[in-house]
């Protein structure tokens, strides 16, 4: 059995992984299975010219390998390129993209340091699995270095309509990276569909039924692959006797009879500004809700030291300060917003102890605390899912109350749909939405994608 080496932007501490969620969770067994290398970004920032050898990490049969940016590349790469211009555009936000040229040579120059790091550390036969937007380049900086191993890449974010890429800085330059790649993942049926779009109608290239793509002399195989959570862990973790004495504290520090919950990193794509109108909306339309429901949205920080993350957390500071002035009382808070992370564990009891899991990114790659929120309920008495049509988490889970998240009155009527609906609706959703959760988990995305990975053609010349 071949190693698998992992290669994303940061690198998850194998030994908490249950505590890291997603990456971590999805790709940890399978390491520890295989044998492998996990390589990337230590989070460390050094000063510019300063060079830092490597930091190896070996544990069992697992070797992490990573390296700090300097304090350039840290603007140019990561905020610059990664986040000022990929970030917005893959979530069809031109409007807040920031172009430079600086940005485009840092992620350049990130990639191909990443690549002279990585290449002595490989084995002939090792297969190498790539992640996200950050390093869409890296699979030809390793082909430029003579590397001949198969070589995966996933995106996590959504891929764009070819309109929208199409305003990118060298956005041809980009999707034809990914050709350099053997098969290329996605995480709904409309961004492969996007990517092939893209192909056909910006690359003259073809599209052909066996997933295969070429556009010139180089050809990927293309499919997507959604990704998922380990269900059983996490609904170990939402039913301990911690967590029930977590739910025990949420209702009695309120009067409210219904708790509605909100978990997003802050970020635009998010959509909290409307989802905090929604639910003002709710206490207008449904005052009946007024002392009797509560929300609380977690919004941990990222890219603080991008200037739109600043905007939505003053926005989203006086929104919180309205809708609490107007409706609040002595005995009730009706809006809860809590800026700072929370641990996994108490997470997991919140997500359970709410009776609405309220879920409405404007654009998302897939989103799993929507299956977060469905694999922690209770069965017999489970709380309902309020989705976004625009996460990707939607194709999968359509048992949720499915809403459009710029409509703050149909969400707003979902809400109230959800706090009023029946208990045999309720258990009828849940299993539905479950049995999709188990079917697309973490297990099943890792080895649909190793399988087709390490059974591929190749074909991708460089």
């Amino acid at each position: 059995m071949s190693r698998l080496v992992v290669v994303s932007n940061r690198v998850a501490d194998l030994t908490k992984a249950s505590q890291s969620g997603g990456l971590a969770v999805a790709l940890g067994d399978a390491l520890r299975q295989r044998g492998g290398l996990w390589f990337g970004w230590d989070g460390n920032v050094v000063e510019r010219g300063k060079r830092v050898p490597p930091t190896i990490q070996v544990d069992g049969q697992v070797k992490t390998v990573t390296l700090p940016l300097t304090d350039r590349d840290y603007e140019e790469y990561y905020l610059g390129f990664s986040n000022r211009v990929l970030w917005p555009v893959f979530h069809y936000r031109l409007d807040l993209a920031k172009f430079e040229t600086a940005f485009l040579e840092g992620y350049q120059r990130v990639n191909f340091k990443f690549a002279d790091a990585l290449v002595p550390f490989l084995e002939p036969d090792d297969l190498i699995w790539v992640h996200d937007y950050h390093l869409i380049p890296l699979g030809i900086e390793l082909r430029q270095r003579n590397i001949k191993n198969r070589i995966g890449f996933f995106l996590h974010i959504p891929f764009p309509p070819p309109d929208i890429l199409a305003a990118a800085p060298e956005n041809e330059w980009l999707v034809k990276a990914l050709f350099a790649y053997d098969v290329v993942g996605f995480q709904t049926e409309t961004d492969l569909a996007n990517f092939e779009r893209y192909i056909v109608e910006q690359g003259h290239g073809d599209a052909f039924i066996d997933h295969r793509l070429v556009c010139g002399s180089r050809s990927v195989v293309a499919d997507y692959f959604p990704i998922g959570i380990d269900v059983d862990s996490f609904f170990e973790m939402a039913h301990t006797p911690e967590a029930d004495s977590q739910i025990d504290l949420l209702e009695r520090r309120t009067i409210a009879r219904a708790h509605i919950i909100g978990v997003d990193r802050l970020d635009y794509s998010k959509g909290l500004p409307d989802r905090f109108r929604a639910f003002e909306r709710l206490l207008e339309r449904h005052p009946e809700n007024q002392k009797a429901v509560t929300f609380m949205q977690i919004a941990p920080p990222t890219r603080e030291d991008v200037e739109a993350y600043v905007d939505i957390k003053h926005e989203l500071e006086a929104l919180t300060g309205s809708i609490n002035g107007q409706f609040g009382d002595f005995d009730w808070t009706p809006l809860r917003y809590i800026h700072r992370s929370v641990d996994r564990n108490t997470l997991a009891a919140l997500l359970r102890g709410s009776q609405v899991g309220l879920v409405t990114p404007l654009r998302d790659g897939m989103n799993l605390v929507a299956k977060e929120y469905v694999a922690a309920q209770d069965m017999e008495d489970p709380g309902v899912l309020v989705l976004s049509k625009f996460a990707g988490a939607a194709e999968d889970l359509k048992a949720a109350l499915i809403v459009n998240p710029y409509d703050i009155d149909e969400v707003a009527d979902a809400l109230q749909t959800a706090i009023t609906m029946p208990i045999e609706e309720r258990r009828q959703r849940q299993n539905a939405l479950l049995e999709r959760v188990r079917r697309h988990d973490a297990q099943n995305w890792r080895e649909s994608f190793i399988e087709v990975l390490e059974n591929v053609s190749l074909g991708a010349a460089v």
